[in-house]
């Protein structure tokens, strides 16, 4: 007599099948762990291992204080001299929103002085912002504006949630990216709950500047994202 699958297996395989016939598409989101072993008519742990097989295949993945999702084929970002958010999501398919967190007015720290060409102690626009993808969180981030040249900036990114949109506002029609740095990171426990990761996910960071046709710094900026969901792309334009 040949071996038996474990039931554990044999549930993994079943939800695979309802993935591959489309009755669970990528992004959705499964059943409870209590709906499924009431379905299957097993106690949870034996779901949990049948999910955990599917996770470690990259099947499906957990969002913390979500659920359980189907793994979706990670979104393209290009990197290049214009990085619009809202324009690279539209491209890529999908529906961008961005969630302001934060905004506040304060002394630039070395990196934004340096970065904007500030004076020590000269004042920033600091916004904090959630940017998602057909509402799901894909990364966090944190730009800081020269206050002096941009007194209303806090207003507008309140009232526009667009930096670009703000920017022009501001007088500024058009900018460019002067630099952009890539670096891996883990995910803090702040950037978990908000990206709705475990913490101590991956995740990848870049760090910008963005400078006005005359080439004067005009932002600096720094964005997390949850790097299941992203995939940046270097060299576009």
């Amino acid at each position: 007599m040949g071996n038996k699958t474990p039931i554990w297996s044999a549930i993994a395989q079943s939800l695979r099948a309802d993935i591959a016939e489309a009755r669970y598409g990528p992004g959705d989101k499964l059943p409870t762990e209590a709906a499924l072993a009431s379905r299957f008519g097993v106690n949870r742990h034996t779901v949990r291992r049948a999910l955990g097989d599917m996770a470690e295949a990259g099947v499906i993945h957990t969002r913390r204080g979500a659920g359980i999702f189907v793994a979706q084929r990670p979104t393209d970002y290009p990197i290049g001299t214009r990085v619009r958010f809202h324009q690279n999501l539209r491209a890529a398919g999908r529906l961008p929103a961005k969630e302001i967190l934060a905004l506040e007015t304060r002394a630039a720290d070395a990196a934004e002085a340096e970065a904007l060409h500030l004076a020590p102690g000269e004042m920033v626009h600091v916004c904090d912002g959630l940017s998602l993808a057909d509402g799901m969180p894909v990364a966090t981030f944190r730009s800081s504006f020269p206050a002096a040249r941009f007194p209303r900036m806090l207003e507008a990114l309140n009232r526009l949630t667009s930096v670009t949109e703000a920017l022009r506002e501001q007088g500024v029609a058009d900018y460019t990216r002067a630099s952009t740095r890539l670096d891996a990171r883990l995910a803090s426990p702040t950037q978990a709950l908000h990206l709705q990761l475990e913490p101590g996910a991956p995740i990848l960071r870049t760090i910008a500047v963005n400078v006005d046709p005359e080439g004067h710094p005009i932002e600096y900026g720094r964005t997390w994202f949850a790097g299941d969901r992203m995939t940046l792309t270097l060299g576009a334009p």
